[in-house]
């Protein structure tokens, strides 16, 4: 609902005023390109404190370095400690820009819709308690947007991927950045980019979530700022300005603080949230730290879109899983291929547009090419068996077990006094817990290598999903998900290698005999 432009807290637009020298001075201060900013913030901005009520603005140096980089630079990225005041800082240069740079579009995307009412609040309580000879007058005055009598205009917006589509932008300002959707962020970039092309300028603010995110991505970007003769330059390739502050800069903050709220949200809420480190916000498989440690390594050769990252070992075994899919574009149909006792990943390979039958023959042509070098003796290969693993199943018998090197290993089950064997291996929510627990236990103990890039991003959206695990919305698990399938023909040839096995136990734990399989 939109307030009455006849009340005293707004401003009416396009009314003759009458000025007195100081107001003029002091308006003529405040419209200053270079300076204005900080001496309106100083002067005539309000914020309501969350123990002292209202205030005026009194900015600390970060801040004030905060707003000068905002002002000096087309396109900026900040990456600011909780609770250090971005959003007031912002808010209040929002307001100056709109009053002072007329017919400016100013566009606030936050990643949900109550922290771009939040910011907009902020914009209105400040803007109402500005004296008249300073503000601008309104044409428009509602929760989601203000219009000004000299046609600047500040919209309030969710991160979508359409967000900002088709409007001409003066100025974005994207709030927590970081924790938009990862799909939907790089959406909504590649939206937004060609409306700044003409000039306009870019604010973007946030902790830290993943390193991998789109925020992460432009940060990393505007810290390579180093020229080919090793001058540091204000931008980096991007031409976005970094700006970083610490939590120790606000001066209410010191040891015994940390303390304190090290033992209120933990050591890792800590260190993401105040320590600015790139540590997953959501409740992942594998802990926060062991992701952020693990580096992915270049494929050493391709065979096709199957990436190796080393070359076959004589006197290694190699496990081989498929993930099938139906390959018409939507899930993507996953291998994974280890290397034994080293529990060092050899290679991998990832595809959605693959039919199934070409799936079980890009296996066969792995154990063909693992059989050029290893023992087929040495080679373990199987399938996971639900649904869509059917056809898989029924691929392999077209094609001929025997003529696809190696061993397929079946898990065996139990039915009253009699037991059934079903070729592959089936995924129950109990049986992937279990494998998940597994494999946690590996990587964290640094015993599994990973060394594939699009396993470790997947690893990083894998996260905790009702009773279970599974990939956030957006994004893809079918890498993990073979993993999770190798984890468990491990579990099941461990019985009968000792180094394996030894390779395998974890003795913080007790150790679960893993359920039986048979080898055809």
């Amino acid at each position: 609902m939109s307030k009455s432009l006849d009340g005293v807290l707004i401003k009416a637009a396009h009314k003759k005023e009458t000025f007195t020298e100081s107001q003029i001075r002091a308006l003529a201060m405040c419209m200053d390109p270079k300076t204005g900013c900080q001496h309106f913030l100083s002067n005539y901005f309000y914020i309501q404190h969350p123990t002292k009520g209202k205030m005026l603005y009194q900015p600390f140096d970060y801040q004030k370095r905060l707003i000068d980089t905002y002002n000096n630079h087309r396109f900026s990225i900040s990456l600011l400690p909780r609770q250090t005041g971005k959003s007031t800082s912002a808010a209040g240069y929002l307001l100056w820009y709109a009053m002072f740079v007329p017919d400016s579009t100013i566009l606030v995307a936050a990643h949900k819709y109550a922290g771009a009412q939040e910011i907009m609040q902020r914009v209105r309580y400040a803007y109402e308690s500005v004296p008249n000879y300073i503000r601008a007058g309104v044409t428009s005055y509602n929760k989601g947007s203000i219009d000004f009598d000299n046609g600047s205009r500040i919209v309030a917006m969710t991160t979508t991927e359409n967000t900002g589509r088709g409007m001409s932008i003066s100025l974005l300002y994207a709030d927590e950045f970081a924790f938009v959707r990862p799909t939907i962020a790089r959406e909504f970039w590649t939206s937004i980019s060609p409306t700044l092309s003409t000039g306009g300028k870019a604010i973007i603010t946030s902790t830290p979530n993943s390193d991998e995110d789109q925020f992460a991505f432009i940060w990393k970007q505007a810290n390579k700022n180093i020229d080919e003769f090793g001058n540091e330059q204000e931008t980096g390739i991007n031409g976005f300005r970094a700006f970083r502050a610490e939590w120790w800069e606000h001066p209410d903050r010191d040891d015994k603080w940390k303390a304190e709220e090290i033992g209120r949200i933990g050591e890792d809420r800590f260190r993401r949230e105040h320590g600015l480190e790139f540590l997953i916000y959501d409740e992942t498989l594998i802990n926060a730290t062991t992701l952020l440690e693990l580096e992915p390594r270049e494929p050493v050769f391709k065979q096709g879109q199957v990436r190796w990252f080393k070359q076959p070992e004589k006197d290694k075994t190699y496990v081989i899983s498929l993930d099938p899919s139906l390959g018409t574009g939507g899930d993507f149909s996953a291998i994974q291929i280890y290397e034994l006792p080293s529990l060092e990943q050899a290679g991998e390979w990832q595809h959605n547009k693959t039919p199934i039958p070409q799936q079980i023959k890009l296996l066969q042509q792995i154990t063909s090419f693992l059989a050029e070098t290893v023992d087929k003796n040495n080679i373990y290969y199987s399938i996971e068996n639900n649904t869509i693993g059917e056809a898989a199943l029924i691929s392999i018998a077209e094609i001929g077990e025997e003529n696809i090197p190696g061993t397929f290993l079946t898990e065996s089950k139990s039915h009253g006094n009699s037991r059934r064997f079903r070729k592959g291996f089936n995924t129950t929510q109990r049986n992937k817990l279990a494998a998940c627990a597994k494999l946690k236990s590996l990587v964290e103990s640094k015993k599994l290598k990973v060394h594939s890039k699009n396993l470790i991003s997947e690893l990083k959206t894998f996260v905790a999903n009702g009773g279970s695990y599974a990939a956030k919305v957006g994004e893809t698990d079918d890498l993990v998900m073979s993993l999770v399938l190798i984890t468990r023909m491990m579990q099941g040839l461990q019985s009968f290698d000792a180094n394996l096995d030894t390779a395998m136990r974890d003795h913080n734990d007790s150790f679960v005999e893993p359920m039986p399989f048979v080898i055809f």
